[in-house]
């Protein structure tokens, strides 16, 4: 097939590599103009989007938010516009479920398929082709999508026939998250103020209940004093507040998603916002007059 990935940041260069595993055709696009040099290096295709969206046969489009997909779809320039009828975009960003059902229907106007398709595991699996992918839309959308789920997933949950129902998933697994890291990073220092290391915290915590995927994955961040973000503090200001919007539409109080979302904030706030979103345990050693690892 040929595919163009949109969006050359840590997932979505690793799912374009794995499309690229995959014995496809695949044009990277980004902002970062280095990044897509850097793609089509590796053995991406050249060529600009105007010339070669009619042959296209796929468009997974891996950006920010909702106003980066919107434009990327419909926006000055957007692919929509010159895509064949019965193509198929694979919109992979944390967006609102009402907004994936709004492209879903924009996109049928155009004659194109939509997957809503929010995706999950970071950026190692994506570069493995590993992704767990929370995807809903029509069934002749799954199946023209069929080639790049399989080389880009491990797992695919089929949640519906319309876009939304993944968007929603999404939302329920950032709510987990978010709410994850904060408690890791609050535990974690709590645990300092009683005499207990941060070495010696993941080297028990991960064998006992109180453990999850995030503090397994993140706590070790900290240990290192290494904030490389594999995923910034600054996606969780946005997923959270997504995860929120949702929740007051549906008239739901949801106070531990404000707790961490706030935490977030205050570490954005603080100048983390780029770094790894493990930063956020340098709120609370401030506050409580911590020194944590590798600040000595």
């Amino acid at each position: 097939m040929k595919m163009a990935v949109i969006g050359l940041g840590s997932m979505g260069y690793g799912m374009a590599a794995s499309l690229l595993r995959g014995g496809h055709e695949v044009h990277g696009f980004d902002v970062n103009a280095k990044a897509t040099e850097r793609f089509r290096a590796s053995g991406g295709s050249s060529g600009e989007m105007a010339q070669i969206a009619g042959a296209l046969d796929a468009v997974v489009v891996v950006v920010l938010n909702a106003p980066q997909t919107e434009t990327v779809l419909f926006g000055e320039g957007g692919v929509v516009a010159g895509l064949s009828s019965g193509s198929v975009v694979l919109a992979c960003a944390t967006v609102p479920p009402e907004f994936a059902r709004r492209m879903e229907a924009q996109c049928a106007e155009a004659g194109v398929l939509y997957i809503d398709a929010p995706i999950s595991g970071g950026s190692v699996k994506a570069a493995a082709g590993k992704l767990s992918v929370l995807a809903s839309g029509a069934p002749e959308a799954f199946e023209a999508a069929a080639p790049v789920l399989e080389a880009c997933a491990e797992t695919v949950f089929r949640l519906g026939d319309a876009a939304g129902a993944g968007s929603a998933m999404k939302a329920v697994n950032q709510l987990l998250a978010g709410v994850h890291i904060a408690a890791m990073a609050e535990a974690m220092t709590f645990g300092m103020t009683q005499g207990i290391s941060p070495e010696d915290f993941v080297k028990v915590i991960p064998l006992c209940a109180g453990t999850s995927w995030m503090l397994e994955n993140r706590a070790p961040h900290i240990v290192d004093g290494d904030y490389t973000p594999r995923s910034a503090v600054d996606i969780w200001s946005k997923d959270l507040g997504i995860v929120l919007d949702i929740a007051r539409g549906a008239k739901f109080g949801a106070p531990l998603t404000a707790a961490a979302l706030q935490q977030f904030v205050a570490a954005s706030g603080s100048g983390f916002g780029r770094e790894d979103d493990a930063a956020v345990a340098k709120v609370y050693a401030r506050n409580a007059g911590l020194t944590l690892p590798g600040d000595d």
